[in-house]
């Protein structure tokens, strides 16, 4: 049962999750310090430390909403598809991947804050093992719903889902990258990597 005192905390939670997401866009991971993530949402630092021990975990905090965001976008579509009977036998593998995925909620911002996220993870050990679990989660958050329309007999992997998921995200996150060095919006982005991902589904189906 959820508590007022439990609301509270998850609100107060989500208020600084967003005014990071603000500051972090205006200056980006380094510039983005406590006292500027605070002021924005409105709290002190004794509630911004009852709620985070520092700033990398509220960013890993941020970095693990962006990719939970995706993941629910594209759940959320496969289960559209699904009723409206979309993933009948038949159906063009290649062209499912890309309408599913043209349904992300992929942006500029997001694409930013994953990048610097990275970088950071590269610089600090300890930091990157936290950013590994948190990807090892998103991979079997993927693998589940390739598991899921696999079941339905509409493909035959040629590799198991979760190596087919790994490889999907890291084509996914470089062409979006790259998207957003050449300056294109948010549905140019998600549009440049469904593409691509059309192509690599292509070399993972079983013929």
């Amino acid at each position: 049962m959820t508590t007022p005192a439990t609301r509270s905390r998850e609100n107060t939670r989500a208020r600084l999750l967003d005014a990071a997401a603000q500051v972090f866009a205006e200056v980006g991971l380094d510039g983005a310090s406590v006292e500027a993530v605070c002021e924005r949402a409105g709290f002190t630092r004794g509630a911004f430390y009852s709620n985070f021990d520092s700033k990398d975990e509220l960013f890993l905090m941020l970095a693990g909403s962006v990719a939970e965001q995706r993941v629910s976008a594209v759940r959320a579509r496969v289960e559209e598809m699904a009723a409206d009977g979309a993933l009948a036998e038949g159906c063009d593998p290649v062209e499912l991947v890309q309408q599913v995925m043209d349904s992300g909620g992929d942006d500029r911002l997001g694409v930013m804050l994953m990048s610097e996220i990275r970088i950071r993870a590269l610089r600090d050990l300890a930091f990157g093992e936290a950013y590994l679990a948190q990807e090892r989660e998103m991979v079997a958050s993927i693998a589940g719903i390739i598991t899921d329309i696999s079941a339905q007999g509409l493909l035959e992997l040629r590799v198991p889902a979760e190596a087919a998921a790994r490889m999907l995200m890291i084509v996914w996150e470089g062409m979006t990258v790259r998207g957003a060095m050449a300056g294109k919006d948010a549905g140019q982005l998600r549009h440049s990597g469904s593409e691509e991902l059309g192509r690599l589904v292509e070399l993972l189906i079983a013929k």
